[in-house]
């Protein structure tokens, strides 16, 4: 890329000096040997600067910086000539991949190795240095060589937040000498830990869904290179030795042989160069390639070879004994490291001609003949408008190619609402997104009805389909539908309001009206909500409408501007009408037309919680909807006035804090008014206590039953084989699965969903109906998932259980959410159910 054209479309770190600048070892740089301690992100990017300055074929480029304004960088490295021709070299590649118009005139392979993405993985960023130096150093003829052939772009750190966040610890409790005790402090991280991010999401599990602004930025920068061999760096347990390429089933389907076939080839070179170290590692195990979000698959389903590499090392500090009685060396695992991306860049190199080659007929496949059932998907234009916009904003940003087709007419597919084949209208309205183009692959594992899984024992979740995430009407279709007419987004138009109105009415179906919502709060504005839905002026509006009177908001002197351009701003129609005496339901004065007393919000945070659950609703708060909430720790919390709040939430997590008299002091809390909002693992310190209706189903005699079924079962199949333990247990599991649950519409949990919501279950948890309560969201009859897997064992006990529940205790509730609504925050009704119970549940 010409630096000329960077300085337009990203922000460039480097600068030259008059004089010329000597390439120093990152030893000589920083005054230590790589490993003798955990470098600083501050002091990394330094060198990576002051390698641009000293070499001319090397770029920095800055292109984003984290929550804490750390600098997200990478850099571009070539030989003199390629770089010379950078931008042409990156243009002509995305040619190649169809995504630019044109033929390419060049053909140079490209590398993209990232590091450091968990941030408490720490030994990656170190190895990222040693890399870049022995890459540009002039010494080093082999690197020389293979630069002749090979572009290499190095993400050396891509949370840097989190990798400083380990730092820090490590560097102040570490002991001097380092202690290699697995028992001493340096060794015993505290929560909650650097692997994720500033808000403490996992970034690995995010390359798809980009809700973490490290994420979207990185997307942005890989889809304008889009490279054919992409490397994510980890660690796994010290007393696991190193994995690499090839992976381990299950393979998504549309992974081609010759992605397998090259992961193959660049497995075998690193265990060449490990034979001769006599380094233990192993291969075709535990990592697969299934979930699409990973730093793995995401460029596998973009044509690359996507691959991790883990080194043992989680714990390790800067030495620490196995196991086995072995030293681990933070030296010893950035050489592992450093000798796997020199391994890879070599075999890249030495393929280079039929790794573009192959790069290219990936695109040409996928944009003219593509294998899978599914060619078209149409998402109806009648789905909410504000699900519509975010989802084609999501679209765009993987430059995903959607639009309207050009004509309407009758139409045969795979309905997502039913799950069976249907006739449809499609309409010059609906969304169209055909699997002819580049991303088609890509498409297909987010769209696809059902996923082939060849093993059900995966390392993550099995099922993430995008459009059971919005809750959208949809379908599948097995023919080509081409786009003829670039999607419209439908405005809002919001004319002039001259008097004033006796009220606002706005309509609450998405997630934007709840940001609308909290920003009215914010202000002071006073807003009801009707509980049932009415009729006024010819217009239906649904239970949930929020209603803002012109009575009780008479202190607000400009009242009428502070409502109308927070509306403006924020997209939402305006209905302003001039009487509260509706056509058909409840007159805006009635009892079922509820004031929504602002919440107060304390989330718990700390030891026992789950760091990715307590961060999921931290970002939920300060970043979407932008409210503010108070968190307090699990170690102060018996010292905690909670009757300075009316809402506090206990994320996902193992807890050993609610013991009897803490529970007493909740339980009054709530019927003081309170509303307590328990997630996923959190209901467990909650089920089967005093003062608390949930309870563990089935029943003791159930449970009696499953066990003499159990029981006659194995005697039937004969001894438990040592070899089959593990696969026999996965029939209690559930690896991340679509349910269809159904729910009680009526009720304000339901807000805005309708009367199904499509969960996405990660854990086996189940729970008898409320007996005294709403069971707002349950599953009926037999249980068996949508998309992804679940065995035979937990699907009999999830039939007829709870999944989301609202008990009334005095003036409060307690709302039960078996399933996390929240997770990992890219299924969009599951935050929108959430939302209902922050703002509108108990009011």
């Amino acid at each position: 890329m010409r630096k000329s054209l960077l300085s337009v479309i990203l922000f460039s770190i480097s600068f030259f000096s008059l004089a010329q600048v000597t390439l120093q070892s990152p030893t000589d740089f920083l005054g230590y040997e790589l490993g003798d301690r955990f470098t600083y992100h501050h002091l990394m990017v330094s060198y990576f600067k002051h390698v641009d300055e000293a070499m001319t074929n090397v770029q920095v480029v800055q292109y984003g910086e984290t929550y804490e304004h750390r600098p997200l960088i990478y850099a571009i490295i070539a030989s003199p000539e390629n770089f010379k021709n950078i931008e042409q070299i990156r243009q002509d590649n995305l040619k190649r991949a169809g995504m630019m118009e044109g033929a390419p005139s060049t053909k140079v392979a490209m590398v993209w190795l990232s590091y450091n993405v968990h941030g408490n993985e720490a030994n990656s960023m170190e190895a990222a240095m040693k890399t870049i130096y022995e890459l540009v150093n002039p010494d080093n003829a082999k690197t020389k060589e293979w630069l002749k052939n090979t572009v290499v772009i190095m993400d050396p750190c891509i949370n840097p937040d989190g990798r400083d966040r380990f730092a820090n610890f490590y560097n102040q409790a570490g002991n001097n000498p380092p202690n290699a005790d697995p028992q001493a402090r340096e060794h015993q991280e505290p929560w909650p830990r650097g692997r994720a991010n500033h808000y403490l999401f996992d970034l690995n599990r995010d390359w798809a869904w980009e809700t973490q602004v490290e994420s979207q930025q990185r997307i942005k920068i890989y889809n304008q290179w889009m490279p054919h061999v992409h490397v994510d760096y980890h660690e796994q347990s010290y007393n696991n030795p190193y994995y690499f390429a090839p992976a381990a089933e299950p393979f998504h389907e549309v992974i081609t042989p010759w992605q397998r076939e090259f992961q193959n080839t660049i497995g075998r070179n690193n265990a060449k160069y490990f034979d001769e170290q006599g380094w233990l590692y192993f291969t075709k195990e535990r990592f697969d390639l299934y979930y699409p979000s990973y730093g793995d698959t995401y460029p596998t389903f973009n044509g690359a070879i996507g691959m991790t590499y883990e080194k043992g090392g989680i714990g390790a500090g800067l030495i620490v004994t196995t196991t086995e009685g072995d030293p681990m060396t933070l030296k010893d695992r950035l050489t592992h490291h450093f000798t796997t991306g020199m391994a890879t860049i070599e075999m890249a190199s030495t393929h280079a001609n039929r790794l573009v080659d192959e790069f290219g007929k990936y695109f040409q496949e996928t944009i003219n003949a593509p294998t899978v059932p599914y060619k078209t998907y149409v998402i109806k234009g009648d789905n909410n408008a504000d699900k519509l916009n975010k989802l084609t904003a999501w679209l765009s940003s993987h430059s995903i190619q959607y639009g309207h087709a050009s004509a309407g007419r009758t139409a045969k597919g795979f309905d997502y609402q039913t799950q069976a084949v249907n006739n449809f209208s499609l309409s010059t309205d609906d969304i169209v997104v055909n699997i002819y183009q580049p991303k088609g692959r890509f498409i297909t594992t987010l769209f696809e009805p059902q996923s082939k899984l060849t093993d059900s024992l995966t390392y993550d979740i099995t099922a993430w389909n995008i459009i059971y995430g919005y809750g959208l009407k949809a379908f599948a279709l097995n023919e080509k539908i081409a786009v003829a007419k670039p999607y419209q987004a439908k405005k809002v138009v919001n004319e002039a309001i001259v008097n004033k109105p006796y009220a606002y009415i706005f309509r609450y179906e998405s997630f934007n009206d709840v940001e609308f919502l909290a920003a009215l709060m914010k202000k002071g504005v006073k807003v009801r909500s009707s509980e049932k839905g009415f009729t006024l002026n010819g217009q239906v509006f649904e239970p949930g409408s929020l209603i803002v009177t012109r009575r009780n908001n008479e202190t607000i002197s400009d009242f009428d501007q502070i409502v109308q351009s927070i509306a403006n701003s924020m997209g939402r129609k305006i209905n302003a009408v001039t009487t509260g005496y509706v056509d058909k339901g409840s007159d805006f004065g009635s009892s079922e037309v509820n004031y929504l007393e602002p919440p107060k919000i304390a989330l718990l945070g700390g030891d026992q919680t789950s760091s990715l659950g307590h961060g999921e609703v931290w970002h939920f708060f300060e970043q979407q909807i932008h409210y503010p909430v108070s968190v307090i720790t699990t170690d102060n919390f018996r010292n905690i006035n909670l009757s300075k709040y009316n809402v506090m939430i206990v994320p996902d997590g193992n807890y050993r804090l609610f013991d009897e008299g803490t529970l007493t002091n909740v339980e009054r809390w709530v019927s003081d008014g309170g509303r307590l909002i328990l997630l996923a693992g959190s209901t467990s310190a909650f089920a089967d206590k005093k003062g608390f209706g949930l309870k563990v189903y089935p029943t003791e005699d159930a449970k009696k039953q499953a066990e003499k079924a159990i029981k006659d079962q194995q005697e039937k199949e004969g001894p438990l084989k040592y070899g089959e333990a593990e696969r026999k247990e996965l029939s209690d599991e559930i690896f991340g699965a679509i349910y269809k649950v159904s729910l009680d519409k009526s009720h304000p949990l339901a807000f805005g969903l309708g009367d199904t919501y499509f969960s996405l279950r990660t854990n086996t948890l189940h729970y008898s109906y409320l007996e005294k309560g709403w069971n707002v969201g349950i599953l009926k009859g037999k249980q068996k998932p949508l998309i992804g897997f679940a065995g035979v064992k937990i699907n009999k006990a999830l039939e007829n259980t709870l999944v989301f529940g609202v008990e009334d205790k005095g003036r409060g509730n307690i709302i039960y959410m078996a399933d996390n609504p929240m997770f990992r925050c890219f299924w969009e009704n599951g935050k929108m159910m959430f939302a209902n119970a922050v703002f509108m549940v108990g009011q």
